[in-house]
Order: C-alpha cells, then sequence, then structure tokens
C-alpha cells in the first residue's frame, strides 16, 4: 500500500492553462508538444486517465509515473508501472514521482501531480575502509 508525502495537485494550473488555451491567449501548438519519448512511454508505461483529452477529446489519455532520486542510482528518471512504484518504495529511503498525462494523439502533456514515496529511513550503506 502506498502512502505518498508532500503530494502537489497541479489542477489548478492545468485548468487555468486550458481556459489559456479555449480563449486563445496560449496556442495548442504551445501545449501539445510531448517528445517521443514521453509519448513512447505512456503507449508502454502509462495507464487509461479515464477520460478524454482536454484538447483534442481524443480518448487516448494516459497518465506516465516518473521516477527521481539519488537512491534511485540508474532507474532515477525513468517512467514505471503502479506495481514498481510499490516495489521501490517498499526497498528505498525517499524518491519523488511526477505524474504526468499525456495523450498519444494531439501530443497534449501536463504534470497533473507530484508526491514522495520510500520508506523515509535512509538505508544503512556498507562502511568504507577509511571510516
Amino acid at each position: 500500500m502506498l502512502s505518498p508525502r508532500q503530494v502537489v495537485d497541479y489542477a489548478l494550473q492545468r485548468r487555468a492553462l486550458l481556459a489559456d488555451v479555449r480563449a486563445g491567449r496560449v496556442g495548442r501548438e504551445e501545449v501539445c508538444d510531448a517528445g517521443a519519448y514521453l509519448l513512447r512511454a505512456a503507449r508502454f508505461h502509462g495507464t487509461s486517465a479515464g477520460r478524454a483529452c482536454p484538447v483534442c477529446r481524443h480518448d487516448g489519455l494516459a497518465q506516465v509515473s516518473w521516477v527521481f532520486g539519488e537512491s534511485l542510482r540508474h532507474v532515477s528518471g525513468s517512467a514505471r508501472s503502479a506495481a514498481d512504484l510499490e516495489q521501490l518504495a517498499a526497498q528505498v529511503a525517499d524518491f519523488s514521482v511526477h505524474v504526468v498525462e499525456v495523450c498519444t494523439e494531439c501530443r497534449w502533456n501536463h504534470l497533473v501531480r507530484s508526491f514522495v514515496l520510500g520508506t523515509g529511513r535512509p538505508r544503512r550503506g556498507r562502511r568504507s575502509a577509511g571510516g
């Protein structure tokens, strides 16, 4: 069972940006700019957002969880499934998760929320010979 800490919800920022797009103050090309790496992550690691894209109304809106943290080493900066998050949370002291919604049709993408997971306890490492 995951127990996220330091949760930040970006719903107000998202709503304001979409209002600006609909009013013509922000161009669609400025918000529909997901790169190839993000689109691939949405297709292969994303989960359905359960709603249509707010820009193009396509049903392909996905949420992708990205993990970051020094203690993750080579895993940091990669997309991870819910099962991976649970496994990491049980093994690693602290790491950040950034959830991004991505439309695979029009390339809309926006940070939805971020939070911290982990045991909260630093892992005891090996001591070096020098102390």
